[in-house]
């Protein structure tokens, strides 16, 4: 469904806004993050991946609040580090502007939560063979749309505050795939450097919280 170049920016990492201090820094929660995305005792594994659907939710959010700064004359290709190409069921490898590349893939999450074949919600029901490669799948595709908003739009979500609620979600997620081995090192390689920032502040040590009312950034982000 999915595949991209490598090497189309070679910017400096250590240039980019989301690594500056202080903005790293920003979160809206000072929770544990190890301790939220570890599998909890007795839960089954299949349940737990399929029940961290909601980051769907929370990202889709995210992306309508800029999705102003992302059209097709300012992203007409869907990139960050590379180009990313979706491949439609005919198998023929589209390259598409960021906001059709997107819509895309969450549609294409949308319909996977959907489907009591791959996410089943009746009690007894067995989730179905290769569920493990479809959640990665889901992953690595909410994984591309934060990364694309760093990558070409944290700037204008600076500039509305939003900040906090993407490192949080990003921190989050990765962690998350982290714990369960859902993403490639290929993958995050780019943001690896802030990767490893917001996990070492993962525990609440050394974070600044936002805690802003009535304001445009006030989306709210529950676990």
């Amino acid at each position: 469904m999915m595949g991209w170049i490598r090497g189309i920016n070679n910017n400096n990492q250590e240039e980019r806004p989301y690594l500056q201090e202080p903005h790293v820094r920003h979160r809206i929660t000072d929770a544990d993050m190890f301790a939220l995305t570890a599998l909890p005792p007795g839960v089954d594994k299949a349940e737990w991946l399929a029940s961290n659907s909601k980051y769907l939710n929370h990202i889709n959010l995210l992306s309508s609040a800029l999705s102003e700064f992302c059209t097709t004359s300012t992203c007409p290709t869907a990139s960050w580090s590379g180009v990313y190409f979706w491949t439609d069921e005919h198998g023929r490898r589209l390259k598409c502007s960021a906001p059709l590349y997107f819509d895309y893939a969450l549609s294409y999450i949308q319909e996977l939560l959907t489907d009591e074949d791959v996410f089943p919600t009746k009690a007894g029901a067995a989730f179905p063979t290769g569920f493990l490669l479809l959640v990665q799948k889901v992953f690595l595709l909410l994984f591309r749309t934060l990364a694309h908003i760093y990558w070409s739009h944290y700037n204008e979500a600076l500039a509305l505050g939003l900040h906090p609620h993407l490192n949080t979600m990003f921190a989050h997620l990765t962690l998350f795939c982290h714990q369960h081995a859902l993403l490639e090192s290929e993958d995050t390689e780019p943001l690896q450097p802030l990767i490893t920032a917001l996990r070492q502040l993962s525990t609440g040590s050394n974070t600044q919280l936002h805690k802003g009312k009535n304001t445009q950034s006030d989306i709210h982000i529950r676990s």
